[in-house]
């Protein structure tokens, strides 16, 4: 099951880890220079819950937390 949000649409995006090393300019170094960039995935924070639906039914769904704080949902 992808791990999109049922009612936003909020999915994974990419990213990167940037790893720097040097002492920075500030604390009086000759700046920081980036030594690596590796890819990572940002993960919505979806939770698996019981919705209810206009009809009268309930419905298992992935929702994000950003919509249940929002009250875009009501929890069955």
């Amino acid at each position: 099951m992808a791990r999109i949000c049922a009612i936003t649409g909020k999915r994974p995006t990419k990213g990167s880890i940037i790893n720097r090393k040097g002492q920075s300019k500030k604390s009086g170094g000759i700046g920081t220079h980036v030594t690596s960039v590796t890819p990572r995935k940002f993960r919505p924070n979806l939770q698996r819950i019981r919705v209810k639906l206009p009809n009268g039914g309930t419905k298992r769904m992935l929702v994000s937390v950003k919509a249940l704080k929002a009250g875009l949902v009501q929890k069955a």
